[in-house]
């Protein structure tokens, strides 16, 4: 056979050739089209919003082999279901006795904290002994260099006043981190001024699970309270009626605290002006109206959990985002404080995120790699310029 097909190809018209030649190169340049087709189409919103809805659908949708099975086989894998209800109570008191090794060690951290709070309001000077701090081997000057800049540092601090303790230093840690940033406003920002110290306090021993931020302010002109608290109370304990999706503790509901505002110092609230057009006689006039506004001290007043537990969206979206703040600020922002006020905590969260984004960047380059080496591909039709375009 190979033989004959030799032949047949070697007494073939070259015309011949070149139309089989043609059809391969259709070919592939449809092949090449639905290539770019089906790139386009990935690119495309709404069609991975489609197809996302599409596989959630599936997660967790029977298979039919559970339905296969045997009736002695599914007996037993309800035993096995059995037993993972008992696992998760026994996770349940796993967690309960985490939060009590919390409360233990909470109490061993305190007084460095205490010592923090003290040195960021000008309550302690530290040491020599205590400022010392030896950097990384990459930051090391030599003698020379060191002597320089420690002149130039001289030189800065005599031209300035004098400041005391850390200014700022909660407000600071505040603008650095993009989850507290997104909270803040403008107005917000002179109030801030005044925060002092943040404190994670656990509910006592026996109690239910929960957990209290204080924030403490200096007197100021905006409100008369010393103390903002913010209380979550959790819940350790699988759900009767779904015990599987149990994954540890989770906030049942928060509850703040009222702020006594000097008058027309009150950041949660606008007033707008709004004009009236009178049906019958057709007069204008121009009424004041108190309404709510922008703030991070919104965070004091989240909305009520019903007893229902049934809530709309908007609220549950609140709620959501405001556990999420809470449990941060607990885990991260108060322990680590002065990372996030010298920016080192952000570089560190940052690097979590590097290599996806180079792996993303590759993948970009090789697509544009690709579009440049199909020959069917015109840089006039491309919505996107060459990146060399995009800057003029």
């Amino acid at each position: 056979m190979a033989d004959i097909d030799n032949k047949d190809q070697a007494e073939m018209d070259p015309a011949d050739m070149e139309d089989v030649e043609e059809v391969e190169e259709e070919e592939t340049g449809e092949d090449s089209k639905a290539r770019q087709l089906t790139v386009q189409m990935m690119q495309n919103p709404q069609v991975l919003a489609a197809l996302q809805e599409r596989l959630d659908g599936l997660v967790g949708s029977p298979s039919g082999y559970m339905e296969s099975l045997p009736k002695v086989v599914k007996r037993r894998v309800n035993a096995l279901k059995n037993l993972q209800v008992k696992c998760a109570h026994i996770e349940a008191k796993f967690y309960e006795e985490v939060h009590e090794l919390e409360r233990k060690y909470a109490a061993l951290y305190q007084p460095l904290f205490d010592k923090r709070s003290e040195i960021v309001k000008a309550a302690y000077e530290p040491t020599d002994e205590e400022c010392e701090w030896k950097a990384d081997e990459e930051e090391e000057l030599s003698d020379e260099m060191k002597d320089k800049a420690k002149v130039e540092e001289e030189k800065k601090d005599e031209e300035k006043e004098d400041p005391k303790g850390i200014p700022e230093f909660w407000l600071t840690v505040f603008k650095n981190v993009d989850l507290l940033s997104d909270m803040l406003q403008e107005h917000d920002e002179p109030i801030l001024k005044h925060l002092q110290d943040i404190k994670v306090k656990f509910s006592d021993a026996g109690q239910p699970m929960s957990f209290t931020l204080e924030f403490y302010f200096e007197p100021n002109d905006f409100f008369t309270n010393t103390l903002l608290t913010k209380t979550y109370v959790m819940r350790s304990e699988p759900d009767e009626t779904d015990p599987f999706s149990f994954d540890g503790p989770e906030i049942m509901r928060c509850t703040g605290c009222p702020i006594d505002w000097t008058k027309g110092k009150n950041v949660t609230q606008k007033t707008i002006k709004k004009k009236q057009k009178h049906k019958g006689r057709g007069t204008v006039r121009t009424v004041t109206k108190t309404v709510p506004n922008d703030s991070f001290f919104n965070f004091f007043t989240p909305p009520e959990v019903p007893e229902s537990g049934e809530m709309d969206e908007d609220s549950e979206a609140v709620l959501a985002a405001d556990f999420e703040i809470g449990h941060f600020i607990r885990e991260r922002i108060v322990p680590r404080a002065v990372l996030y006020f010298t920016g080192e905590a952000i570089e560190d969260d940052d690097d979590d995120y590097d290599e996806e984004g180079e792996e993303g960047d590759n993948e970009e380059g090789e697509e544009e790699a690709d579009e440049e080496n199909d020959p069917e591909y015109d840089p006039k039709k491309d919505g996107n310029p060459p990146a060399e375009c995009k800057q003029q």
